[in-house]
């Protein structure tokens, strides 16, 4: 097995940065801070290295599924990094090796073939489609191998080279992946560099990089696509959500609480399609807030190391001061902490899965996207109210809506403004599917043939018919 945490990069002239574990908010180790000046350099060998990886398909398909057969084999080394890292529970990080390996078989096997022309013309037409050159990724913290994966499986699978950069705060179970994936990968195919900013506006804006896509922040991610335009490079964009459940008339509470609370609560809330705002009729209103504070009060919380841990700690100070903020402004504002509403009191960055009622809908954690354990839950007297209420932000990654009539509940999801609609679940995604949001959060579409042929470009070739 390849060595985890080698301090420096190869040619990395930076230094090094702490790597801090949340569940005791101590430093555990540290990782190389590399320096945009070095990014000519490394771009410049994932060029020379693509000229040899877009040649062979079949040689890409056999690398690609050995890759997948990697990351499995390495699982009991990158799983415990990834935990203690991130914070969340074990259980989670072979959860998301597994979804990295699985993407890596998935894209592996998609050919994008060539695809006809017919229009009537004596003139036989084909499209094509050939690889972009050297891509970039930058990866946020809370998913960090999964995420790094949805963007390195289609574009290596296309025939790209990439260079990735992950957060600051989870360096280093992608670096042990990197080192893993160099086993049967050829070099230079896939590169990490880690590292402060502005090391990812450098990566963005280098004109040797074809496409950049990026998974964070609105106003990052418009840095982002200001900086890619320099060179005209292609950019995708996810960039959060603010994800509203609807609850209908006919609700079973009981029966879907619990799928309810961790469609809000996985990974301590710090889930991009998690439920963040929760609309229930008036008349069930406090059916609803009790039966999710029940399990708020019961949920074990804990270092994501620990057995019997259901829930880690927020991923990262920042973080919590940020869901701190929120929570303290809502109950200034009259809302009630009917579960937690506070940061447990040992070391750490843990805060108390918290449910919330009677919270203004101006609210900034109604609002904005929270991303932590906090879920507000706000009646509603008429199901246009409840729809208006989901519709009426900048964000629309996704939403869903629980009930017992499924037509019903599939005619509202139809009124949902965002990328994608669930009914009586929330947030469980096939590779096979386009992934993308509409309005704030996001640009360009990822997942499935959509993710492949984002990483393409059309190449068309028109011959005379013989004869």
């Amino acid at each position: 097995m390849p060595t985890s945490r080698s301090r420096r990069a190869p040619g990395a002239r930076g230094g090094c940065f702490a790597v801090l574990d949340p569940a005791t908010g101590e430093t555990f180790d540290e990782a190389p801070d590399q320096q945009p000046e070095e990014l000519d350099a490394v771009v410049g060998r994932a060029h020379a290295a693509w000229l040899g990886w877009r040649a062979d398909p079949g040689a890409r398909t056999t690398a690609l599924l050995a890759a997948a057969d990697a990351v499995e084999a390495a699982g009991a080394d990158l799983a415990p990094l990834l935990t203690r890292e991130q914070g969340k529970p074990l259980a989670e990080s072979y959860a998301e090796i597994a979804r990295t390996a699985a993407r890596l078989r998935y894209f592996a096997e998609l050919d994008p073939g060539t695809q006809p022309i017919t229009d009537g013309r004596p003139v036989r037409g084909e499209i094509r489609w050939r690889p972009l050159g050297p891509t970039a990724a930058i990866v946020p913290w809370n998913f960090p191998l999964q995420l790094a994966s949805a963007k390195f499986a289609p574009a290596l699978a296309a025939g790209n080279t990439m260079v990735l950069k992950p957060s600051p705060f989870t360096p280093l179970a992608t670096r042990l992946l990197a080192s893993v994936l160099s086993t049967v990968l050829p070099p230079d195919v896939l590169t990490i560099v880690t590292g402060r900013e502005p090391l990812g506006a450098r990566l963005a804006s280098h004109p040797g990089i074809r496409h950049v896509t990026f998974t964070g922040s609105i106003p990052t991610g418009r840095a982002i696509a200001q900086r890619a335009t320099a060179s005209l490079a292609r950019v995708t964009l996810e960039l959060g959500g603010n994800d509203a459940a609807i609850l209908l008339e006919d609700v079973e509470v009981e029966r879907i609480a619990d799928r309810l609370f961790w469609a809000a609560f996985r990974n301590c809330g710090q889930v991009c399609m998690a439920v963040k705002r929760l609309y229930a009729p008036a008349r069930l209103h406090s059916q609803v807030v009790e039966a999710l504070a029940q399990r708020a009060k019961t949920a074990v919380v804990g270092p994501g190391l620990d057995p019997g841990s259901q829930l880690g700690p927020v991923s990262n100070a920042p973080q919590l001061a940020r869901i701190e903020d929120y929570t303290a402004r809502a109950l200034a504002d009259g809302a009630r902490a009917v579960a937690g509403g506070h940061r447990l009191d040992r070391p750490g960055y843990f805060f108390a899965p918290t449910i919330l009622a009677d919270v203004p809908p101006d609210s900034p954690v109604v609002r904005q996207e929270q991303f932590g354990p906090i879920l507000p839950v706000l009646p509603y007297r008429s199901l246009d109210e409840a729809v208006a209420a989901a519709n009426d932000t900048g964000f629309g990654l996704g939403g869903s809506v629980w009930g017992t009539d499924l037509d019903r509940a599939e005619a509202v999801a139809g009124r949902l403004e965002c990328g994608t609609a669930w009914i009586n679940h929330h947030a469980e995604t096939s590779l096979a599917q386009p992934f993308a949001g509409v309005k704030d959060s996001g640009l360009g579409v990822a997942g499935g043939p959509w993710g492949l042929y984002g990483n393409l470009s059309p190449f068309v070739v028109h011959r005379p018919v013989e004869g």
